[in-house]
């Protein structure tokens, strides 16, 4: 297995297309290596090297990727939403230490300001001809000053990512991921989808996130792949992008897939003229209703597979056919090790439910500067990802909730994902999210948020009776709010923990 990036990126021939992007010629394989090493001689240069913290503030598309890429071969890249806020980025830049920014050269974001403010050195970014070339420059014009001490390419267990945990519960938590890490995950992902040199990617992930900048971009490009960079997702665009691109596969987040869907039928000369070969869904729990009229659509398997940001994106996957998917499973041990663990630390036997624990190369080493967060995530030399789960006799791991998620309706446990998938079956439902709010005497409640499908209506009470004839009565949602649309994060995946509060109720 390849431990660094430079070696992952050299397996495909020079001239083979890397990156490419609506209305713009693509950039080769060799056209990437070579912006690689240049890359690395303008960072090191500037006294930027190894384990040195960049901040990258860029829109998504592909010079956004291969920024990230080329940047991670010998620096800690640090990419960030770039619809934070002043002080948003002053606390990310400021608890990353970052020793650079990198913009584009015609950039107004509160970024910029912050980064002088603190002392962090701006590098201006100019996009070439080609999708993905660039150059840096420093900002200030200043002269380069010394080179780096630790220039070059990183080795295997340098920090080549740092990204901030979520953070809906408490203060975000820094996860570092070394140049092992990004190696090992690209190539599990690889694996499990079969990437080989004639497939295209269509990208529509965002790129300040784990999802699109491992499973989007990294784990297709060390397979000789090429992967197409859209502006990030517009489901008004997504066909015309199809167009242009000629896909094999596209990966996006269920609530992605369910506006796609809802387009589908007005583009069905589009979907025929490109089949695709799978598509993937990760980042939060895939109905079976959607996997079933997404693989109706496109005539092709949906392969669901489970991530998070500590395990540098994949966990488990379903295989591709003539493997067996289980719809309602996130599938097989795919990159890390996994079992399921009970509250006192033993591994627990197929069947029972307890937390899912995963260990191996793809893993992170522990949270940055955080000995408390440590303790409490590895017990005995496995990562608790915090979800609630269960292993069946094949090895396939289906997720039962997210610990911090169950709704604890005075001392009955509910699962809001079992509520979900009640709702999603009612003919009227298009999406749904099922969460607790404040209870005086229970201490949590069952609510919902719903979006109903066009033309369609039912009440709050034949919604309530529709579960109530499906699920024991604890479980029935005492409030449900008909939304036209349900808050999303920034990365598109529906968040339970806090609705209640940003829909405010209680």
């Amino acid at each position: 297995m390849e431990t660094s990036l430079l070696q992952l990126l050299s397996r495909a021939p020079d001239d083979a297309a890397a990156i490419s992007a609506p209305g713009r010629p693509p950039l080769t394989h060799g056209g990437l290596r070579a912006l690689a090493q240049r890359t690395l001689a303008t960072l090191n240069g500037l006294g930027i090297g190894r384990n040195d913290r960049v901040a990258i503030v860029l829109a998504n598309g592909p010079e956004m990727a291969t920024c990230f890429i080329t940047a991670a071969c010998g620096v800690a890249t640090a990419p960030l939403n770039p619809a934070y806020r002043a002080d948003e980025f002053e606390f990310y830049l400021s608890d990353l230490n970052a020793k650079a920014l990198i913009v584009e050269h015609d950039s107004t974001s509160p970024a910029i300001e912050v980064a002088a403010k603190l002392g962090v050195r701006i590098l201006d970014l100019r996009a070439g001809d080609e999708a993905g070339d660039f150059s840096l420059s420093p900002r200030d014009g200043a002269s380069p000053g010394a080179p780096a001490v630790l220039g070059g390419p990183a080795q295997p267990d340098d920090v080549s990512m740092v990204l901030h945990t979520s953070g809906t519960t408490s203060r975000p938590k820094i996860v570092p991921l070394s140049q092992r890490n990004l190696c090992a995950s690209a190539q599990s992902i690889a694996r499990t989808l079969q990437f080989t040199p004639g497939d295209r990617g269509l990208n529509i992930m965002p790129l300040f996130h784990i999802h699109g900048l491992i499973a989007g971009v990294l784990a297709p490009l060390a397979a000789g792949s090429q992967v197409f960079c859209t502006p990030g997702f517009n489901a008004l665009k997504f066909f015309g992008w199809m167009d242009e691109a000629q896909p094999t596969w596209y990966t996006a987040v269920p609530t992605m897939h369910q506006a796609i869907i809802g387009r589908a039928s007005k583009n069905a000369e589009i979907i025929a003229r490109h089949p695709l070969r799978f598509i993937r869904s990760s980042s939060s729990s895939m109905p079976p209703q959607v996997i079933r009229e997404l693989e109706e659509v496109f005539k092709a398997p949906l392969i669901e597979a489970y991530g998070m940001t500590e395990a540098t994106h994949q966990m488990c996957s379903n295989p591709l056919p003539p493997g067996v998917r289980k719809p309602g499973s996130v599938g097989l041990a795919a990159g890390p090790e996994v079992a399921i663990m009970g509250e006192d630390g033993a591994l627990l036997a197929t069947g029972e439910i307890g937390e899912i624990v995963i260990r191996g190369p793809n893993v992170t080493a522990g949270y940055e500067s955080n000995p408390k967060a440590n303790a409490e995530a590895f017990t005995n030399g496995w990562f608790r990802t915090g979800d609630q789960g269960v292993m069946d006799a094949e090895g396939y791991v289906s997720l039962t909730g997210r610990l911090k998620e169950i709704i604890n309706r005075g001392g009955e446990k509910v699962s809001p994902r079992e509520v979900d998938e009640i709702l999603m079956d009612h003919p009227a439902v298009a999406q749904v999210v099922c969460f607790g709010m404040p209870h005086p005497k229970l201490g949590e409640e069952v609510a919902a948020a719903v979006v109903l499908r066009e033309g369609h209506t039912v009440t709050e009470r034949e919604l309530q009776a529709f579960v109530g004839q499906r699920a024991a009565e604890f479980k029935v949602p005492k409030k449900i709010l008909f939304m036209p649309e349900i808050p999303k994060g920034a990365t598109g995946k529906l968040q339970r923990i806090g609705l209640a509060a940003k829909l405010g109720l209680g």
